[in-house]
């Protein structure tokens, strides 16, 4: 089987992979122009990959975090991507994934970090 998950922002869209067994690879985020834009090009991505199943992260707490779960199900539903989709928390991903790259990147609004919160919240899916 073949995963991806994605960490869908406003601005950007982090991406990461896992090809075989429990190796996950963040990929180069998607600038984020538009929804239709930013549905494309992650279904581009997920054919070229043949992926089987797409994890995306959804906030399951938080104060703002139905607003949030009505955005990105809303996203997901212009992707043409026709396997298997679920839904992780994604809870303290971002936060997780800055941390892990504190003096690595210099915090720079180039999609690293939000494809490090993808890697996380595929890593936690698998982990179950």
């Amino acid at each position: 089987m073949k995963y991806a998950s994605i960490d869908v922002g406003l601005k950007r869209i982090g991406i990461a992979l896992c090809l075989k067994s429990d190796i996950v690879a963040p990929q180069n985020a998607i600038l984020r122009k538009n929804r239709n834009q930013a549905a494309l090009e992650i279904d581009n991505f997920l054919n070229s990959w043949k992926i089987d199943v797409l994890i995306v992260g959804i906030p399951m707490s938080g104060a703002s975090s139905q607003e949030m779960q009505r955005r990105i199900k809303h996203f997901v539903s212009l992707l043409s991507f026709d396997k298997e989709i679920i839904f992780q928390d994604e809870y303290g991903s971002s936060m997780e994934a800055k941390n892990m790259m504190q003096g690595v990147t210099k915090q720079k609004r180039d999609g690293k970090i939000d494809s490090m919160a993808a890697k996380i919240i595929l890593e936690r899916f698998l982990q179950k």
